[in-house]
């Protein structure tokens, strides 16, 4: 919480815990920075902050929001015991508890994945044992994006020109030749599994690692999975061992 934020994933959205003995400058200098430094991921996603106590200003939350909507990002909910927090927040039409976020979204989302079944938003919480995740059963083909702040999981290639950006580790049941980035939050600990791994790029958290061009006779596609280890990317057979 270097920048006065925690960010998590929930089924809402990302969740953003904000310091309530930082600034309101600070914090919204912080949070813009954190999305920038990320666009691709926070691209199309929804935000609920948590301010607990804090009091902020309708014009504070307003500015807020324009900023956050100029980076194509929803702020969905503010969630705070503030009786002044709570009233600028429905002045702008901004939900004050999870509940009222949800029921704001659940329809949006459902209508968004029938019509683009290839590029969820749907949002999941990573407190339960066994972490949820998206799941897609096809091919991802050259410019679809996939974006979710918790795990993802293809059953099918990610093809050159495709992405596949996540909050937490990244299976494929196939061929990856695509752009694939795991713990986009941040979390170098994630991983990415593949029946066959050769990225066009491959990032875990900060760490990046771009594939060579393929050089004489391709090897013969195995199992594997790459984490961080030693501040790089590496590399190994994935068994179930």
């Amino acid at each position: 919480m270097q920048d006065g934020l925690t960010l998590k994933g929930i089924r809402e959205g990302v969740l953003v815990t904000v310091n309530p003995e930082q600034d309101w400058p600070s914090t919204v200098s912080a949070l813009i920075t954190r999305i920038d430094n990320q666009a691709s991921f926070f691209k199309g996603a929804t935000l609920v902050l948590q301010l607990l106590e804090r009091s902020v200003q309708r014009h504070e939350l307003e500015r807020l929001v324009n900023l956050l909507t100029e980076r194509e990002v929803v702020l969905a909910g503010v969630l705070s015991t503030s009786a002044v927090t709570q009233g600028a927040t429905r002045q702008l039409g901004i939900a004050v508890d999870l509940a009222e976020v949800r029921a704001k979204t659940v329809q949006h989302r459902i209508d968004d994945f029938e019509q683009t079944p290839t590029h969820p938003e749907r949002l999941f919480d990573d407190e339960t044992e066994g972490a949820e995740a998206v799941l897609i059963r096809r091919t991802l083909r050259s410019g679809r994006v996939v974006r979710n702040p918790g795990h993802v999981i293809v059953i099918g290639d990610v093809n050159p020109g495709a992405q596949v950006i996540a909050g937490g580790d990244i299976i494929v049941w196939g061929k990856v030749r695509g752009i694939v980035h795991a713990g986009a939050m941040g979390d170098e600990n994630c991983v990415i599994c593949a029946l066959d791994l050769q990225p066009t790029q491959l990032r875990i958290g900060s760490i990046i690692n771009v594939s060579p061009p393929q050089k004489g006779k391709r090897r013969k596609p195995r199992p594997e999975i790459a984490r961080v280890r030693d501040g790089h990317i590496e590399a190994e057979e994935w068994s179930y061992k």
